[in-house]
């Protein structure tokens, strides 16, 4: 008996010790090891000078996150010209005042916002794995699943009252401009794709007359909303939601993106194109985990500082 089970036993120890070292890094350090990603994208006009846009994403806040408050209050030390928050900020309802005390010093700073799914309803225990089943099945949250029962409303209200208050613009379904160092920037923005909130019709007509440079803003970028924004001329497209896959594979990449886009595209600066018109694309990889899988695996949590430069 211990000839014929002693080397399976042995696999089987192996195995589980890995597993749980790499539980264990994925949870304890990967997760909490935030990082600053910096990408130049070409918009301006020409003889404009360069703009800096920090980029925060899928915070995911939950109550006594320390570390991860302390690094965002820290990047207003990056001085940005501004910041665009795409979404997905709490994954607790008690964790208003922690996410506004973390973003504090960045609302100081001119900034636009759409909200994610998880900024209006709780997140639920699932099982990871449906993520791949879903793709395998072409479903993404409310696009072709059912709906939602029975979840957790979040407090979303004071956190958009908060974020309004200290003059960031709110661009759900809607537009805004800012005008920084004489330039004219417009927004376009559409609320959550993933739960079926997005209103292209409202906001469609391409770029404003008159303004230097306009950018689309959406939480998930599902590809009827990258579709209308670069049929219709923006330049510029800013995205989160993916988690930059989350749990990737070393040297290969994510698995999934929990929406329709492709992964090659999952995080950073890409493209899109539809017909001859082509778009910028930059998704963040976000600084957050839904708090049922507080996991990151080859996918560490970051925020992007984009340097937006004149057209070549």
């Amino acid at each position: 008996m211990r000839a014929r089970y002693g080397v399976p036993l042995k696999v089987t120890a192996v195995g589980a010790a890995v597993g749980a070292a790499g539980l264990a890094y994925a949870a304890g350090f990967e997760a909490r090891s935030f990082r600053l990603r910096r990408v130049a994208v070409p918009v301006l006009p020409h003889g404009a000078r360069p703009l800096r846009v920090l980029q925060v994403s899928d915070i995911h806040m939950v109550t006594g996150q320390r570390k991860k408050r302390g690094w965002l209050q820290s990047l207003a030390g990056l001085r940005p010209d501004f910041v665009v928050n795409t979404g997905d900020n709490l994954s607790d309802p008690e964790a208003v005042p922690e996410l506004l005390d973390a973003l504090g010093p960045l609302m100081e700073l001119p900034g636009v916002y759409v909200f994610g799914s998880n900024d209006y309803y709780g997140p639920k225990l699932r099982n990871p794995a449906r993520y791949l089943l879903e793709k395998a099945q072409g479903k993404h949250g409310l696009n072709g699943n059912a709906p939602a029962v029975g979840v957790v409303h979040n407090p979303w209200e004071p956190m958009r009252d908060a974020f309004d208050e200290a003059g960031w613009l709110d661009l759900s379904n809607t537009r805004g401009r800012l005008k920084l160092d004489g330039l004219e920037l417009a927004f376009t923005g559409l609320d959550d794709p993933h739960i079926k909130r997005d209103r292209y019709a409202e906001v469609s007509g391409g770029p404003e007359t008159g303004a230097d440079l306009s950018i689309g803003v959406v939480h998930a970028p599902y590809l009827r909303t990258l579709d209308a924004f670069t049929a219709d001329g923006y330049p510029l497209i800013l995205a989160g939601h993916t988690h930059g896959g989350q749990l990737c594979i070393p040297f290969y990449g994510a698995l999934v993106t929990n929406c329709d886009l492709d992964t090659d595209r999952v995080k950073g600066l890409s493209s899109h194109t539809v017909g001859d018109r082509r778009a910028y694309l930059h998704v963040s990889a976000g600084c957050g985990t839904n708090r049922y899988t507080p996991v990151r695996f080859a996918c560490p949590p970051e925020a992007t500082l984009l340097t937006l430069t004149p057209r070549d």
